[in-house]
């Protein structure tokens, strides 16, 4: 077989195609950039050889760059053949990202953070660069370990599975004490962040959420709703480490919320604890699954 010239034909096909049918111009990128990475690692001798033959890239990159332009060197031609080599690994191809997004992902070497960034690149119709932010601040690597084998097994996932650990919550103005009001300050001039940092399907109700119990008046720092998992979100705020007394704090307004607000139609309500750092060991106190606790890092 004559690599060079199938590989030629891949490419001058694909543009072609492109030029009459734009609309579906993603799908076609794809698929012949995969074919050509694979045909670029049968020439070069299987899987296992093939990163050592980059004299052969370099030949093919200055033919097709001779006879079919710009676009193809030899760093274009090696992406081709990673992209291939990932999927030969078990990633999931989906056509809805663009050759662009790709670009981003193959800079990552582990197959199920690139699964994960796929899925909700696809899910959430991330743009190129609203990709790269979520790759950048390391969103996979603060997904909890049970989350991520959830996510490989594919099973049913709970609405806390997605909050990240820790929280990245941006400190627009400096701030060097942070209190408990100052926190839920920063949350709140970045909400938009803040809910995506929890995960998908978050909206924001109130702040300061006032309830009444007995005879007295108390505030939930955050009331949330999740329309993905029908739920009401109880959030916490608290700048020292978890302690007991805060995990029955919330059981309390999260108790109130269901008796009170939530309907027959909604489920259990959820509560989320923000604390300064993670003390595993307090966590025991509580056995109501339904609280989640997680940390937060001030990001100047």
């Amino acid at each position: 077989m004559n690599y060079y010239n199938e590989i030629k034909n891949e490419l001058v096909n694909n543009e072609i195609y492109k030029r009459v049918k734009d609309y579906s111009k993603n799908k076609s990128d794809l698929t012949t950039y995969y074919n050509v990475g694979k045909l670029i690692v049968e020439a070069q001798g299987g899987e296992t050889r093939a990163k050592y033959g980059d004299g052969l890239i370099k030949e093919y990159s200055k033919k097709l760059t001779i006879d079919l332009g710009k676009g193809y060197d030899d760093s274009a031609l090696k992406r081709m053949r990673q992209f291939y080599l990932i999927f030969q690994k078990g990633a999931t191809m989906s056509h809805l990202l663009s050759w662009s997004h790709y670009i981003e992902l193959l800079k990552l070497k582990n197959i199920n953070e690139i699964n994960y960034y796929i899925k909700i690149a696809e899910e959430q119709n991330l743009s190129v660069r609203e990709l790269r932010n979520k790759i950048n601040s390391k969103e996979y690597e603060r997904l909890d370990d049970k989350t991520k084998e959830k996510l490989i097994k594919k099973e049913e996932n709970k609405v806390t599975d997605f909050i990240k650990n820790p929280i990245l919550i941006k400190n627009k103005c400096d701030y060097k004490d942070i209190t408990e009001k100052i926190l839920k300050q920063l949350i709140l001039e970045d909400l938009e962040n803040f809910l995506v940092e929890l995960g998908d399907g978050f909206t924001f109700i109130k702040s300061e959420y006032k309830i009444k119990i007995g005879d007295r008046y108390n505030y939930i720092d955050l009331l949330l709703f999740n329309y993905k998992y029908n739920s009401f979100i109880v959030v916490e705020l608290k700048v020292t480490e978890l302690k007991k007394e805060h995990i029955g704090q919330i059981q309390v307004y999260m108790n109130y919320i269901d008796k009170n607000i939530k309907s027959m139609s909604h489920n259990k309500t959820i509560g989320i604890i923000i604390c300064k750092h993670d003390n595993e060991f307090v966590m025991e106190y509580s056995s109501d699954e339904r609280i989640f606790e997680t940390t937060y890092l001030i990001n100047n």
